[in-house]
């Protein structure tokens, strides 16, 4: 199944999706939707169910809901999958709805982490939730993989469960948890799941279930990439080394016991404080003893030849008691884990918890081998509804009510192009969760999903609201060099700057836009996804095409920040780059005689920020005439680079020691002070100019202060309340509690004229009958 439009060149060495023998339930036919009840199970023909996929997430079967996807893929291959979405989890009864599965269960917290989806990044809880009819908040635990897990477990306790999603791959080792201020355990252990699947796991799942199929049992299946499990010690015929052979953290000394004098420590050592002369026999040693022979060992520390397989090799990272308590090997672990992501060169890791009988290990197999263009387009090819299950339709039969799902109205009308990002950016988890190999779709596939929107897909008015995936303009970039592609272990592709081995050539993404805007019944094709421009520049022809056809008024990019320090600690590309990219989108903007603006979106207090830093994108903002309505605060998901900073203090990127070499991070935390940096965002809002004159004064720039246009903050106080509140109101806990949030949630309005969206997480400014906002001051 390798296609001759491959971009990637990587050696896939997997079996094709496409050539495995299909289950004998093939028969059945294809379902119009997988079933969610024993009704529709009947009305299938079928008396039970193979596979049964147990998610957070309401039923949408469209190729960008996870869930849908791998139903599909599995009933592509011949068996029968039925969904349990959203169920009460307050008892087993819900998970006993379609029976018992005859192969496996299949859990995914959903799209979203449920503890990202559930909280804001101030700890508040939010009061819905964008993948629940309605927007309702509330419909899924805290933690749900866990508790779907052991839900499972409870319903039939013989039933293999597969745990998968964004959820379970964050969490496959040891990890800080934002929430509780705290290390945790892998997912693997706490959920008591047999298996976890992480990344996108097509490839993975479909072997697996046709192992299973042929009554292997699960506890044999220890070789499949992307997967992680428990299991007691390293099997015969592997070898294993420690992680510092691979990243050394510098000196892991003993502390010193102060109660002891200095011979008596260097007895505790097997030592002696002896002068080599002094050192005298032991008394029974033999008076004429031969010359024993002198054996020399390699150093471990020096790089030597005849290293073992990488195949065979696994990788020993510091143990769940260790990292939990040392900040050092906590950071020191992360590092190796993003080493070994590359699936060309990345080895097995393991990691142990617990001491004694009860001791275990988690076992992480290397990343799983990206699809190729051909199975890129079997899986989006495969037969979706592209529509809510039935059973979320509203008194009308419609989706688009009060009954209607955020997400999905969201991508409603866009199309998935590609997979993976090679950004690095370190706050951000794609990269951990569908890797740095770009997986592309072939043009004909993406035409086909256009053609299709346009055909089927009720509401549609002729506009495509995107192209994209991960990152906008991507598609079909990747390593000129298999071989350097294969061995590479860098964290990113284009920071601190572009590879030079990295394709920048945007021609086929120009082709992919040119044939689709040219396809009848389709008026325009928009970009929402967030656009790479430091790559953009790069290509101007791109620029033009984007700005002068794709562009709706507004065009969403993520400088992130202006300041070189918080920058370097993000990976992301200087402000540079920004201004070069916005005077190409001016001029072709200018030639085509549009209006149209650029929509930055800036993170507060992500690690490496400082006060000053804040000041100075503040300034910048009020210069180049900005007023960020809605702002994202650094939210610390589980595993990524910048959470690692901002658990330790320590920078990973940079090597991990335990003395002055190591470079130690400036670390936002504390509710008062990520509320500073979050006002220096809305620097124009009043209810933010007491906490701003506070810290102006106090850093010196009482300059600031005043009622002139130079002036950040001025010196007069309007008649509001002055109370710090949530600018995403309609999404976070009300001041007051929650019973109030229970009440009824507190509609947010739209954004005055004069003012931007400049929402970090991409979701939807919140709809209410108002006029649209404003071109920008």
């Amino acid at each position: 199944m390798n296609a001759s439009v491959d971009v990637s060149f990587f050696p896939r060495h997997a079996k094709p999706l496409t050539s495995y023998k299909p289950y004998w339930a093939k028969r059945f036919g294809v379902a119009p939707f997988l079933p969610m009840s024993r009704a529709e199970m009947e009305a299938l023909g079928w008396d039970s169910c193979d596979v049964i996929l147990v998610t957070g997430d309401a039923y949408v079967d469209h190729p960008s809901f996870g869930m849908a996807v791998i139903g599909r893929v599995l009933e592509a291959q011949g068996f029968r999958v039925g969904i349990i979405a959203q169920p009460d989890w307050h008892s087993a009864e819900a998970f006993k709805a379609l029976g018992r599965p005859n192969l496996f269960w299949g859990v995914t917290a959903g799209n979203m982490d449920s503890m990202i989806n559930r909280y804001t990044a101030d700890r508040k809880i939010r009061s819905d939730d964008a993948y629940t009819p309605g927007g309702q908040g509330g419909r899924r635990p805290d933690r749900a993989a866990i508790v779907y897990s052991q839900r499972c477990r409870e319903a039939y306790k013989d039933v293999p469960i597969l745990l998968g999603g964004i959820e379970g791959s964050l969490r496959r080792i040891a990890h800080y948890d934002y929430w509780s201020e705290t290390v945790r355990r892998s997912i693997v252990l706490d959920s008591k799941c047999d298996l976890l699947l992480y990344g996108n796991a097509e490839r993975a799942l479909v072997e697996v279930a046709h192992r299973l199929a042929r009554r292997e049992p699960i506890e044999s299946i220890t070789d499949v990439r992307g997967t992680a499990f428990v299991r007691r010690a390293t099997p015969q015929g592997w070898f294993e080394i420690d992680s510092t052979e691979v990243d050394q953290p510098g000196r892991v000394d003993a502390h010193v016991n102060p109660y002891l004098m200095v011979s008596e420590q260097a007895k505790a050592r097997g030592q002696t404080c002896a002068r080599q002369g002094d050192v005298q026999p032991p008394a029974d040693a033999p008076q004429d003893a031969p010359a024993q022979p002198l054996h020399f060992v390699a150093h471990p520390a020096l790089p030597h030849r005849g290293r073992p397989p990488r195949e065979r090799t696994v990788i020993r990272l510091p143990s769940y008691e260790q990292v939990k308590a040392d900040p050092v090997l906590y950071a020191h672990a992360n590092r190796v884990l993003h080493l070994e992501t590359n699936p060309g060169n990345a080895r097995a890791l393991v990691q142990a918890h617990g001491s004694g009988p009860a001791a275990r290990d988690v076992w992480i197999n290397p990343p799983p081998i990206p699809l190729t263009t051909a199975e890129m387009d079997w899986v989006f090819g495969l037969p979706y509804a592209r529509s809510p299950h039935p059973a979320y339709a509203d008194e009308r039969g419609r989706h688009d009510g009060p009954t209607k799902i955020p997400a999905w109205e969201m991508i409603r009308f866009s199309v998935n192009i590609m997979r993976g990002c090679f950004g690095g950016c370190t706050f951000c988890s794609i990269t951990e969760h569908e890797g740095r190999i770009i997986q592309s779709r072939s043009e004909d596939s993406i035409l086909k999903e256009v053609e299709e929107i346009r055909d089927k897909v009720a509401g549609f008015t002729g506009v495509i609201s995107d192209l994209g995936g991960p990152t906008a303009n991507m598609y079909r970039l990747g390593c000129k060099s298999p071989e350097i592609e294969a061995a590479c272990r860098k964290p990113s592709c284009v920071y601190p700057g572009i590879c030079a081995n990295l394709t920048t050539d945007h021609g086929p993404l120009i082709r992919i836009y040119r044939r689709a805007r040219s396809l009848p019944g389709i008026k325009k094709i928009l970009i929402g996804s967030g656009l790479r421009y430091d790559l953009a520049v790069k290509s101007p022809e791109y620029v033009r095409e984007l700005v002068q056809h794709h562009v709706g008024g507004y065009l969403k990019i993520a400088p992130e920040h202006t300041e070189p320090g918080p920058l370097s600690k993000m990976m992301k590309p200087g402000i540079g780059s920004y201004d070069r990219f916005k005077q190409l989108f001016d001029k072709f903007s200018a030639e085509a005689g549009k209006e149209q603006y650029l929509i930055p979106y800036f993170i507060a207090a992500h690690p490496g920020t400082s006060d000053e830093d804040m000041l100075n994108l503040a300034l910048w903002l009020k210069k180049n005439g900005f007023r960020a309505d809605q702002v994202q605060t650094f939210y610390p998901s589980p595993m990524a680079t910048a959470t690692a900073m901002y658990h330790t203090g320590l920078n990973p990127l940079k090597g991990i020691h335990r003395d002055e070499r190591a470079e130690v991070v400036d670390v936002v935390k504390g509710e008062k002070r990520r509320r500073l940096h979050k006002a220096f965002l809305r620097y124009h809002d009043p209810n933010n100019w007491p906490l701003l004159r506070e810290a102006l004064k106090r850093m010196g720039r009482a300059d600031l202060i005043g009622n002139g246009k130079h002036h950040l903050v001025p010196t007069y106080q309007p008649l509001t309340g002055g109370a710090y509140q949530s600018p995403r109101r309609a999404n976070s806990t009300p001041p007051g509690g929650r019973a109030r949030a229970a009440a009824g949630s507190r509609r947010a309005s739209q954004p005055a004229k004069g003012q931007l969206l400049t929402q970090h997480t991409g979701l939807p400014p919140r709809v209410t009958g108002g006029e649209s906002s404003g071109k920008p001051t």
